[in-house]
């Protein structure tokens, strides 16, 4: 009554498989930086960090994670520490431990449990990040000047 007919059904393989967003780049607990992210590809941030973030992949900031910007840019975002600035993004989700002092633009907003936001959100059907043209490279990690 239940059994399975296996010899009749050809197996179907996708002829296209959709490329996964990946961490390319890690700022490990303990460390303190100042300056600039950008490029492409995913950055994961478990210090502190401080300055401007423009990034064409996935930026996630993790539960030990500090992040202070005026405007964080990326295509992704997960927030599972904390974040002070306002963000455009495609996708934002912010997990339970998430913490987020800022305006929010985006197209998908997901949030836990617990999860905290203080700021105002702006849903649209499609965000521009205006990161211009696009990089070969992956994220370009850059002091401030000296």
């Amino acid at each position: 009554m239940f059994k399975r007919n296996s010899s009749t059904q050809p197996t179907t393989t996708p002829t296209s498989v959709q490329a996964v967003e990946r961490i390319t780049s890690v700022l490990g607990p303990g460390v303190i930086w100042e300056g600039k992210i950008s490029g492409s590809g995913g950055v994961r941030i478990e210090g502190t960090f401080e300055g401007q973030i423009g990034l064409r992949g996935m930026l996630v900031v993790g539960e030990s994670g500090r992040v202070t910007c005026e405007n964080i840019r990326a295509s992704t975002e997960i927030v599972a520490g904390a974040v002070r600035g306002n963000i455009t993004t495609q996708k934002l989700e912010i997990r339970a431990t998430g913490r987020v002092w800022g305006d929010v633009i985006t197209t998908s907003f997901v949030t836990e449990d617990g999860a905290f936001l203080r700021g105002q959100i702006r849903m649209e059907d499609h965000v521009d990040l205006d990161l211009g043209p696009e990089p070969d490279a992956t994220p370009a990690i850059e002091p401030p000047p000296a």
